[in-house]
């Protein structure tokens, strides 16, 4: 697919999103921006995507929400015409015991960084049949990716992005026909935390067989590279310097 004039609307606009909005306007898609509190890092990414002669909306919402996403889908369709690209990037990461993780807990990482995928890709996909097929891109997570947890305390977490990857293969499946591909990008050390230590930065540096963190442009190209290609559906694309393989 060319990216130039079709309309991409991305979920969950905080650091990367931000940058993947930019990319994708660069090469002359418009933009819809969704975010749930960072609108400040909404509207910063916006500007820029204006500034490159490509349109923006910036929309509040919650996409764990099935009313939320439907006004969002249709506000984005209205201003901007269509939906060809679905960058599902909304996701909650939050570490707990076993023993003190709550009902609550549960829900939360299942509804935002699973059930909102559903739900955003539902609510497009009749603007994508509609104009001949579409690309929709999930992210999931390179531990999920790989099959296996490593890490304890993140059970909601692990479990919701284990299911991003299912969902992503019965969508690429269902949608097929439509010539909607569907894929997952399953980041691994990106961006440092705020609060990670220098102990912690070089713990993170020697498990990943590159040695460094990636940036958010790695995360950008495969946005681009997913929504470029045209035979490449129901795959999960690990970014993460080689940590699988370690």
């Amino acid at each position: 697919m060319d990216i130039k004039d079709k309309v991409a609307l991305i979920t969950g606009t905080r650091r990367i999103g931000g940058v993947v909005a930019v990319e994708l306007a660069r090469r002359g898609a418009h933009v819809a921006l969704g975010y749930n509190r960072s609108r400040e890092e909404a509207e910063e990414a916006a500007a820029q995507v204006r500034s490159l002669g490509r349109k923006a909306l910036v929309i509040r919402a919650d996409v764990s929400s099935a009313a939320d996403v439907k006004s969002f889908a249709q506000q984005v369709i209205s201003e901007l015409g269509r939906v060809d690209v679905l960058v599902n990037m909304a996701s909650i990461y939050r570490s707990k015991p076993l023993s003190e993780t709550t009902e609550q807990d549960w829900d939360s990482n299942l509804n935002v960084n699973l059930k909102s995928a559903f739900l955003c890709a539902q609510a497009v996909v009749p603007s994508m049949k509609a104009n001949g097929g579409g690309r929709i891109i999930n992210f999931a997570d390179w531990i999920a990716a790989s099959g296996r947890p490593r890490y304890k305390g993140f059970v909601p977490y692990y479990v919701s992005k284990a299911g991003v990857v299912g969902l992503t293969e019965s969508l690429a499946l269902e949608l097929a026909a439509d010539q909607i591909l569907v894929n997952a990008i399953a980041p691994g050390p990106i961006l440092a935390p705020p609060d990670l230590t220098a102990e912690e930065d070089q713990e993170v540096r020697k498990a990943t067989p590159l040695g460094r963190w990636g940036g958010e442009m790695e995360i950008a190209k495969a946005v681009v590279s997913l929504i470029e290609t045209d035979f490449i559906t129901g795959e999960c694309i690990r970014v993460d310097g080689g940590r699988h393989v370690r």
